[in-house]
């Protein structure tokens, strides 16, 4: 098992899961992608994420991509790995695996199944404290809309002092900036990390929030960085003007593309060899690629010309 000798902090993000045109999983594209990502000065990667397409991967496939991420990032940063799932017990074997895997860190959504299967808060809190039990290593839970559960910031901090391996929290919620304020009040010491996500849409806010981290894909976080180190270094100008180059691109992926923008700019920068999503997700519409890839060369991120 893998442990952390320091808290974690800067930008970790969601590396994609690469496909063949067929759909099936390229291994060798992993691979690159894994090294693009630590090239671009990653502080972390998690993978196995909804960025990763974890919801259209069986379970085979996932003992795969984690074996091979693991063996191949060979402790180079930080893995931190996803192991959301609405089973208690299968949840806390993930952990498990993950853990014995090599993982530094597990990140999980709270339970839930469609838009009105959750659990209650004594559910939440039992189920994080399996998974803690079974993977012993610090988890990040993650409150996204995606989930329909809602998390407040009284239980936020009731969770990480009664499970004192939840130390991270992924912020993606309208008004995370208020949200992440009110938890790093509340919780104090037991919020080791408190990072957004949401591929860094309010960074800025954020960070002055109180975030000592971000979660964003690996589309651009090279660029995403400067603004993470100026802002660090108390360089307000300089942090604004980095962020306003790249708000941009961060926008239209976000509100266009989703999780295909990565693919997409990766295949153009021949990092992998194909954009391909698996269904039912459909690929961009030939408009809106253009649209990303004219918004990406103007910001000119690693990604874009890694493989080339």
């Amino acid at each position: 098992m893998t442990t952390l000798a320091q808290p974690l902090t800067g930008i970790v993000p969601i590396a994609p899961t690469p496909f063949q045109p067929n759909g099936d999983l390229d291994l060798d594209g992993m691979r690159r992608v894994l090294d693009c990502m630590i090239d671009q000065g990653v502080d972390g990667i998690c993978i196995l994420a909804n960025y990763s397409e974890q919801f259209l991967l069986s379970d085979e496939e996932r003992t795969a991509l984690l074996d091979l991420s693991m063996a191949h990032v060979a402790g180079r940063v930080p893995v931190i790995v996803t192991i959301s799932h609405f089973s208690t017990r299968l949840a806390a074997a993930r952990a498990r695996q993950a853990a014995m895997a090599g993982a530094a860190m597990l990140m999980m959504m709270p339970p839930y199944h469609g838009a009105a299967l959750k659990a209650d808060e004594k559910g939440m809190l039992e189920h994080f404290q399996h998974v803690a039990e079974a993977g012993r290593i610090p988890i990040m839970v993650q409150d996204a809309p995606l989930s329909g559960v809602t998390l407040s910031v009284p239980f936020l901090a009731r969770l990480a002092r009664e499970v004192p391996l939840v130390q991270y929290f992924k912020i993606e919620v309208p008004g995370t900036a208020a949200k992440l304020r009110s938890l790093i009040e509340a919780g104090g010491k037991a919020i080791v990390g408190p990072f957004d996500g949401e591929e860094s849409i309010t960074l800025m806010a954020d960070l002055d929030a109180g975030a000592t981290g971000t979660m964003p894909s690996a589309l651009l976080p090279d660029l995403i960085k400067t603004v993470i180190t100026a802002h660090a270094a108390g360089d307000r100008c300089g942090a604004h003007a980095a962020y306003a180059r790249i708000l941009p691109l961060i926008n239209y992926e976000n509100r266009q593309c989703g999780l295909r923008a990565t693919k997409t700019v990766m295949m153009e920068g021949k990092v992998i060899k194909s954009d391909a999503v698996r269904h039912p997700l459909e690929p961009l519409h030939p408009v809106t690629r253009e649209g990303l890839l004219e918004l990406a060369r103007a910001a000119d991120p690693l990604a874009l010309r890694w493989g080339r």
